[in-house]
């Protein structure tokens, strides 16, 4: 395996080796993904005690993944923050390539330019074709399925109502797992080995979500998890694992490419369960 040089080549690098790291070199393998610029800006034991991970962890995995030491894995880190140009560092919006300069998060303007470009940048990433192949296996799933049961809690809430829907437009058989009145596990009940349960979740991961995925486990549910990093809780257990990374600025997460996969889902349905040439204008009354 040749040694990671960019952002996109160390997830690959990882999702690659994930099977030989330890359980702490995982936990450290999901933070430098999900916290690049964290781990770009910080000492290595600074980003220990920001993490709650051991700082041999991270020096570990480093050289499980080919590098000398931390600091040359840190420096393919900092790699697109020296490409963004000088300037504050006050805040940043992370993105599937590096991050983009916020100098001033006050100025609502700028913030919707940067959120903006970030969004752009997430969705040429899904446009270049990489998630293609775990769309067609996601689809040929759920072409198969009985019934569609599709869970996600928190942020990950609206993209879930809105695919249970789409889907149900298009002719298949969803429930939208909401957990209502705390019936979830009741919910989730439901599964049978002939069912599909698709599953959203991004960081910080919903337990919910988790558990539902360890019940379908359990009764033979195939799962199609819809998650930011093979290394998801939910990507572990899953039949398909479509990868999705949109912008975040702090604790906000942008849905634009979640939901643009959930649109390809539904639509992938649509013309493939017409017979011959699909019908336009009974797609066009779909309304989704």
């Amino acid at each position: 395996m040749s040694l990671p040089h960019t952002l996109q080549e160390l997830r690959s690098a990882i999702a690659l080796g994930q099977d030989k790291l330890t359980a702490r070199m995982r936990d450290a393998a999901q933070y430098v993904i999900e916290h690049p610029h964290d781990v770009a800006l910080n000492t290595v034991a600074a980003l220990a005690a920001r993490s709650q991970i051991p700082a041999s962890a991270f020096i570990r995995l480093a050289q499980a993944l080919g590098y000398g030491g931390f600091s040359d894995l840190q420096r393919v880190c900092k790699s697109p923050l020296e490409n963004a140009g000088q300037g504050s560092f006050k805040e940043r919006i992370r993105h599937y390539r590096g991050e983009q300069l916020l100098d001033d998060p006050t100025d609502i303007g700028a913030m919707l330019g940067a959120f903006s470009r970030a969004n752009i940048i997430s969705l040429e990433h899904l446009a270049e074709g990489q998630q293609v192949q775990a769309l067609e296996q996601a689809i040929a799933l759920l072409q198969q399925a009985r019934t569609t049961f599709v869970v996600g809690m928190r942020r990950s809430f609206p993209m879930a109502a809105y695919l249970s829907y789409a889907l149900s437009r298009v002719g298949r058989r969803a429930v939208h797992i909401s957990g209502l009145g705390g019936s979830l596990r009741e919910q989730v009940g439901a599964l049978h080995g002939d069912d599909v349960l698709v599953a959203v979740s991004f960081p910080p991961y919903a337990q919910e979500t988790i558990d539902a995925c360890n019940q379908a486990v359990a009764v033979g549910t195939p799962i199609v998890a819809i998650s930011d990093s093979v290394l998801s809780p939910i990507g572990q257990c899953a039949s398909v694992m479509i990868e999705v990374n949109d912008a975040e600025l702090l604790g906000f997460r942008s849905l634009t490419a979640a939901f643009c996969i959930a649109q390809t889902l539904a639509m992938g349905l649509a013309f493939g369960d017409s017979a011959g040439t699909p019908d336009h204008e009974a797609l066009k009354n779909i309304d989704c």
